[in-house]
């Protein structure tokens, strides 16, 4: 598996397990880069290290912040979905790089890492 492959993997499994969702800001938002697909994605990590270790490599005037699962869920991924954005995964390394899904990717692969049923595989 690759590292990115690896990196997502275990977002889906912390996230899961934590019922947390970490990212990065400062006072004027959160960064949405071009990602590897060519796409403006949002990043999501599944721990405070490794959003302190991206809100460190941005700059100094970037924190860490966690998000409850559900509200992830509820609000933030629509959101993102309506705006056109994909959805940065544990992005790591020096210059964060990393996999990005669409939103109905990133809810069809929690579902399942929460072990819950989803439309179509019933």
């Amino acid at each position: 598996m690759s590292t990115s492959g690896a990196q997502a993997a275990a977002f889906f499994r912390d996230v899961a397990r934590t019922n947390l969702v970490w990212w990065v800001r400062d006072e004027d938002g959160s960064p949405a880069p071009i990602s590897e697909s060519g796409q403006r994605a949002f990043p999501y990590w599944s721990s405070e290290a490794r959003a302190r270790r991206a809100a460190t490599l941005w700059g100094s005037q970037f924190r860490a912040l966690s998000m409850p699962l559900d509200h992830w869920r509820s609000v933030e991924l629509p959101d993102l979905d309506r705006g056109g954005f994909r959805v940065g995964i544990n992005w790591s390394g020096s210059r964060l790089t990393g996999w990005d899904f669409a939103v109905s990717e990133v809810v069809t692969r929690l579902a399942h890492a929460l072990g819950e049923t989803t439309a179509g595989n019933d």
